[in-house]
This record gives structure tokens, C-alpha cells and sequence, in this order.
């Protein structure tokens, strides 16, 4: 049952050179679950993945599952290269399914539960899968609902809280096999627009893998935790495929709560975690007493959205022993990191230095290669950036320098250091009056407000000036005004061109599975703008 095929990806690709990848040993023909199958020898008995619920499974009842899971799957037309998409929260079956997947040969197609059900089909129809799979009751509907409506020959299945499978329609078996080389579909959790169908390879993954486990030095004993989505590619690729790549137990949590996510890491002693930023506000701010909000913790990357430097280092204040680093990446690939040797002021002020492989050019508006510490469009190359889009090549292709550079869209310099320092997003420019002024300065500034819990800064629209700048904030409590927080960023050294001309407060910001906020909604909702 096991797949044997370890094949380099189908193509040699613009932004991949495989033989030089090959030849520096970040690419290599062991794969997560290469590797996952000698933990199951070596340790049976050990703990392999823990949900909230308090399900679990030792490696080998996970082995053994799995299997099975794979031959139920098997019966409804899912072979080798077919696509299943995985419509899971953060449950032990979710791991079981992935080890399934990869046992067949197939190719997991992983996504955020929260997913709407106009995008599920969407999705649905763009990768055609060969089944997808779910949980029983309201995600099960919603999973059979964008089926039918795709006019999809998909099978669905869905497992029951008691861990049960059933098949709800079986399906043809048909699908569209992944291309030779494709071994996962991850989506883009985008703020505006469809998402993207993001390929990557075992090779693509395993290189970001590798460098984690190194960087952290991440083994067998030290059990990761997840509380971001595991249909999310920071919950996908740092917490399902990290555990099977280092044989580390997985501590996975479904429903957020910061005073449990205290008591899980405390308990399971977990050594590192990947999460957004709300994830370390909540847990900074969680109803636990001081020293024990992050347990044992060695290790916290945050990101998905901006983290501010105030946000840091109140964490580090609460836990001294953990390294607290920002994680830049994306979904196509490419992570920066501090390191746990990074200087304290690096690690509030930096988004840390690239993996090893990865390239990093920073590119201005005319085209030109930045000079370090000069501002421009992030552009990445490296063992870790992934294929392309699924069936969306030439929107890919438009992404890429001559050279094989992807261009990521964030706006960013690199200095001297190798320092990665992420100024803002393109498509969050806000142009006042013909200036542009990246939203991130003022966010970072009102974050720091004792009051403020979140902050987005928005583009206001305007007849005169085209955009004015607008803060939406949510608190504790506290009511701020306009000239509150005027006071409070001329304070923090901010121009005058960059104080806030309006101010919205929300009781909730709305966000995507990866934690990033969705300006485009609040944009929407309260000043009735466009994108």
C-alpha cells in the first residue's frame, strides 16, 4: 500500500534549479513519509498526535488506521496522483487522513474548514477531485452541497466524532490526476478575490522541513502544537507534515481558548509552534497565572499577519525562555525566521533572515535589484517555493522575474545583516493626495496602545485627496477617540502625514484562517469602499 514513488518534480521549472538543490542536499529522495515510517518501527507505542478532544493515537495505531483509511478510500477510486480534498478541522482523523493520502500516492488537497461554501466549489471544481472528505454534520453538508453544485463526480466521505468513516455518495471514479512531481494543493487564504491552488512537491516541502528542524533543532522528543487550522498551510506544512517528518508528537487544537492552549503546552511540554498573530495576543493576555502562559515553550513563530515589536517583546517579558520570532512566508513557499542566536533587537524589529537556499532580491519600481536597506517589492528563489498554480499557469508565470524570482507583493528591504524587514503590502498602499503610505508604521504605532487589542489601517475614499487615512481599531473595553490616538502615534514619533483622519471601532476583527484581516471587508463595511 505503501507508494514507492519519490519522483523529482515533473519539470524543471523557472524558479528551480534540481540539480543544484540536489547536489546542497535540499532536495533529497526521503520523504515525510519515508522518513515517518522508521519512527513507526523505531517507536510503536509513542504518542503521535493528541487533539483537544483528548483523542489520540500512538504511531502505530496511526499507522494502522491509516492504512485503512487508505483502503476505504481505495474502494471509492482513489489511486495513485488522485486529488482528495481534505475538509477536516484539527482532529487526530485529520492526521490520519494525511498519512492515508500519502500511503496511496495520492495527493492531500488541504483547506481551512472555514471556507465559504461559493469558494468550496470553487475550489471543488478547479482541482476535481477524486474524493472529498469531511466531517459529519454542518461540514459534511456544506462538503456535499459544493460537490452537487460543481457537478462534481467526487466521492464524499465523513467521519463521525466516535472516529467512524462513511461513504455519503460514492462517486465515479474520475477526478483530474495531479501532474507527476504535484504531491500537495494548498489554497492562498486570500484577502480579496478566489484563492490560489497553490502545488508543491515532497521535495518543496521537505526543504522547508528540514531547515525547521534544523534552525529549532527540532527531534523526535519535542512535540509540536498547533492551534491554527490544519487545512491552513502554516498548520499543513509546520504542524501535520513537520510531525511525520521529525516523528514528534502533534498537540493540535480545534477551538480556540487561550487559558487551554496555556494548559496543553504546559502539560505536553510542546517544544514549538507556528501561529498568527491574535494566537500570541490572546495568550500574552490569557486569564493564567504569570510564567506558565506558554509552559515549556522553546520555540514561537508568528505570522500571517503583522506582527508589532510590542507584541514580541511583552512575550518575551512573560516567557524569557522562549525565542520569539516573526515568520515571513507564504503559501507558495519561502520562510525567514530570527534565529535563536538573533539579537533582541532583531527579533522585534526583523522578520529574521532566509532559510538555507533561499534567495531574496528586493526589486524597485523600475525594475532594478534594491541596494541593501533600499525599499521595494520582496522577490524570492529557493528549494522551498513551490511549483506554480493549479491550472492557472500564466497567472504563475506573470509572478516570475526573467531570472525565476517569484514576486511575492510585499513591499520590504534587506540590509547589510541579511535581515529581512517587511514594510507593508502593495495592494494595502494607501495613496493620499498622490503619496503613498504603507498602513504597517501606523498599525504598528496603535498596537502599541495599552488599550488597543487589534488594528487595521484602511483606505478611506475621498473626493479631494482619493483616500484619507482610517484606523479600525478593537479594544479591551476603553473608549478611544480621534485625538486619542492622534496624541498617541505623534507620541511614538509618527509624522503628521501619518496620523489617522477617521477612527472606526469594531468589536471583532474579520479575519482569514491564516489570522490576517480582511480589509477589504471592513473597507466594505464601514466606508463603502472598493477595493
Amino acid at each position: 500500500m505503501t507508494s514507492t514513488s519519490t519522483a523529482l518534480p515533473w519539470r524543471r521549472t523557472p524558479q528551480h534549479d534540481p540539480q543544484r538543490y540536489v547536489a546542497a542536499g535540499w532536495w533529497s529522495e526521503r520523504t515525510a513519509l519515508t522518513r515517518y515510517e522508521t519512527t513507526v518501527r523505531r517507536n510503536p507505542d509513542g504518542l503521535a498526535v493528541l487533539d483537544d478532544r483528548g483523542s489520540r493515537r500512538t504511531h502505530a495505531r496511526l499507522w494502522a488506521d491509516s492504512g485503512a483509511l487508505a483502503d476505504e478510500l481505495g474502494r471509492y477510486g482513489v489511486a495513485a496522483r488522485s486529488v482528495v480534498l481534505m475538509h477536516l478541522p484539527n482532529v487526530v482523523e485529520w492526521q490520519v487522513l494525511l498519512l492515508a493520502c500519502l500511503r496511496l500516492g495520492a495527493v492531500p488537497a488541504s483547506l481551512p474548514v472555514k471556507t465559504d461554501l461559493d469558494t468550496l466549489t470553487y475550489i471543488v471544481g478547479s482541482v476535481e477531485p477524486a474524493a472529498v472528505v469531511s466531517q459529519s454534520g454542518a461540514l459534511a453538508e456544506l462538503a456535499s452541497t459544493a460537490v452537487a453544485e460543481s457537478a462534481s463526480s467526487a466521492a464524499v466521505l465523513v467521519v463521525d466524532a466516535a472516529g467512524e468513516w462513511q461513504c455519503l455518495a460514492p462517486g465515479r471514479p474520475a477526478g483530474r490526476p495531479a501532474p507527476a512531481g504535484v504531491d500537495h494543493v494548498m489554497f492562498t487564504s486570500s484577502t480579496t478575490g478566489r484563492p490560489k491552488c497553490v502545488a508543491h512537491s515532497e521535495q518543496t516541502l521537505g526543504a522547508v522541513n528540514a531547515a525547521f528542524a534544523e534552525r529549532f533543532s527540532l527531534g523526535a522528543e519535542d512535540a509540536l502544537f498547533m492551534p491554527s487550522p490544519l487545512g491552513h498551510s502554516v498548520g499543513a506544512w509546520h504542524g501535520g507534515r513537520l510531525a511525520l517528518w521529525t516523528g514528534a508528537p502533534l498537540i493540535v487544537q480545534d477551538k480556540w481558548d487561550p487559558q487551554l492552549a496555556a494548559r496543553l503546552l504546559g502539560e505536553h511540554r510542546c517544544a514549538f509552534t507556528a501561529a498568527a498573530t491574535p494566537f500570541l495576543t490572546d495568550l500574552v493576555h490569557a486569564d493564567a497565572p504569570a510564567g506558565t502562559r506558554f509552559g515549556a515553550l522553546r520555540t514561537f513563530l508568528c505570522g500571517g499577519a503583522p506582527v508589532p515589536p510590542t507584541l514580541v517583546t511583552a512575550a518575551e517579558a512573560e516567557s524569557p525562555g522562549t525565542l520569539f520570532s516573526v515568520l515571513w512566508g507564504m503559501t507558495e513557499g519561502g520562510v525567514t525566521t530570527c534565529r535563536p542566536d538573533s539579537p533582541a533587537e532583531l527579533r522585534t524589529s526583523t522578520a529574521g533572515l532566509p532559510l538555507p537556499g533561499l534567495e531574496l532580491r528586493i526589486v524597485t519600481a523600475s525594475g532594478r535589484t534594491a541596494q541593501p536597506g533600499e525599499e521595494g517589492e520582496l522577490a524570492m528563489r529557493g528549494p522551498g517555493v513551490c511549483l506554480g498554480y493549479v491550472g492557472q499557469d500564466d497567472l504563475f508565470d506573470d509572478l516570475l522575474t526573467d531570472d525565476g524570482y517569484f514576486r511575492t507583493g510585499d513591499l520590504a528591504t534587506v540590509g547589510e545583516d541579511g535581515y529581512l524587514r517587511v514594510t507593508g503590502r502593495l495592494k494595502d498602499l494607501i495613496i493620499r493626495g498622490g503619496v503613498n503610505i504603507s498602513p504597517l508604521p501606523i498599525e504598528d504605532a496603535l498596537a502599541a496602545h495599552p488599550h488597543v487589542r487589534s488594528v487595521a489601517v484602511i483606505g478611506v475614499p475621498d473626493d479631494r485627496l482619493g483616500e484619507r487615512l482610517g484606523a479600525v481599531v478593537s479594544t479591551d473595553g476603553a473608549t478611544l477617540s480621534l485625538d486619542d490616538v492622534c496624541r498617541w502615534v505623534d507620541e511614538y514619533g509618527l509624522s503628521r502625514r501619518q496620523w489617522p483622519e477617521q477612527l472606526f471601532t469594531v468589536d471583532e476583527m474579520p479575519r482569514t484562517a491564516a489570522g490576517k484581516i480582511k480589509k477589504l471587508d471592513l473597507k466594505k463595511t464601514l466606508t463603502g469602499g472598493a477595493a
